[in-house]
């Protein structure tokens, strides 16, 4: 591929693709929540189709401005306990370290991050660290914002350095797109894959937490920054949000599920896009998008399908389990109350939920509690 002169793009006349109408339209889009990509990325993007994936994950369009949703759905600010920092689940803590992406998902979660007013993010970690070492149930530590590898690698290796200093953080994890949005970044500067392998250590492993949404966007650029990264020490895994017009496809999905366990690479979470403001046009009902995800692993084999499909609710991480006789399951896969007893719930069918909240508590048929099923392991709490 041809070296690219301006890497990043955050205006919409700077892509003549778009032509002086549509950008008029749209720009109303990009006023209301941020637009920016890369010029590698707009190359993935085939132009003659209105509907291309690529083209949907991150050119704004008016669908957004829909009045569904709010800008914190999973009450992220009920757990921020330090400046930058949260800490929802025990052993986990989120380091905000960055408010910059390689592009902006149209879907995103944490799209307030990028308005004017947001004061969640800190170039100033101290506090977040501070609490980190004095919280020594906190076992791993997950680098995210914002994109961390977006930074450049001196500040990057910074934040990682003063992570690694505290003995009970075993995992360093780094939540990132850029193997999708810009592989380049990974591909142009080895100073970047020589401190990893420096912090990645044979029993406190990095993990990257990668983010390809659909199988097009494992180019062999891409694939190779993966492969880059793995021999660097690092383990790769993925996550995506079920997309609608993206991935709601159960050959889609099972295509990228399966290329990416070709790579080494383990599917980890498939997420309910969560009702975020703008989100609408991206949601599924959610049993729709569960039976579309178990389609899916039934096409793959055994490393293909270790993906489970979740919710990052307000009261912890919700699993789908399963779905049978007008009645949907649910798991607590993950919960910040350690005392909370409801781990298996059953709720009369509601296909026109999209979210945990649209299953109204009259309907709950079943809620079994931890001390009722010991086989159900609580190890997650």
């Amino acid at each position: 591929m041809k070296e690219i002169k301006n890497k990043y793009i955050n205006r919409l006349e700077r892509i003549p693709q778009i032509d002086d109408k549509e950008r008029e339209a749209l720009q109303k889009v990009a006023d209301e929540y941020a637009f920016r990509v890369s010029d590698y990325y707009l190359s993935l993007i085939d132009w003659d189709d209105a509907n291309d994936p690529i083209r949907r994950l991150v050119i704004p369009q008016n669908g957004e401005l829909d009045g569904w949703g709010e800008l914190d759905p999973s009450n992220e600010e009920a757990y921020t306990k330090a400046l930058g920092l949260q800490h929802k689940y025990r052993g986990t803590a989120l380091l905000l370290v960055n408010d910059v992406c390689g592009a902006y998902c149209r879907f995103c979660f944490r799209k307030r991050l990028f308005m004017d007013a947001n004061d969640e993010v800190t170039r100033d970690i101290s506090q977040g660290l501070e609490y980190i070492r004095e919280h020594r149930e906190i076992n791993n530590v997950l680098l995210t914002g914002g994109d961390p590898l977006v930074m450049s690698t001196k500040k990057l290796e910074s934040i990682i350095r003063h992570v690694r200093e505290i003995d009970h953080v075993k995992i360093i994890r780094i939540g990132s797109k850029m193997l999708a949005f810009n592989p380049f970044r990974v591909l142009d500067d080895p100073s970047l894959l020589e401190m990893l392998s420096k912090y990645s250590e044979g029993k406190r492993k990095i993990y990257l937490m990668a983010h390809f949404n659909h199988p097009r966007e494992l180019t062999p650029e891409a694939v190779e920054a993966v492969n880059r990264v793995m021999k660097a020490g690092v383990i790769v895994m993925n996550q995506t949000p079920l997309i609608q017009g993206v991935n709601d496809n159960p050959y889609v999905l099972s295509e990228l599920f399966n290329d990416l366990s070709y790579m080494g690479v383990a599917p980890y979470y498939v997420f309910q896009c969560r009702p975020t403001s703008g989100n609408k046009m991206f949601s599924l009902p959610l049993e729709q998008a569960y039976e579309i995800f178990e389609k899916a692993k039934s096409m793959c084999s055994g490393l293909g399908k270790r993906a489970r499909f979740a919710m990052s609710h307000a009261t912890g991480k919700i699993e789908v389990v399963g779905k049978m006789d007008g009645h949907i399951f649910f798991k607590y896969h993950r919960a910040p109350n350690k005392n909370k007893k409801p781990t298996l719930l059953a709720y009369k069918s509601n296909p026109k939920a999209r979210w945990f909240d649209d299953y109204d508590n009259k309907d709950r048929v079943m809620s079994l509690e931890k001390e009722r099923i010991p086989f159900v392991s609580v190890d997650s709490y």
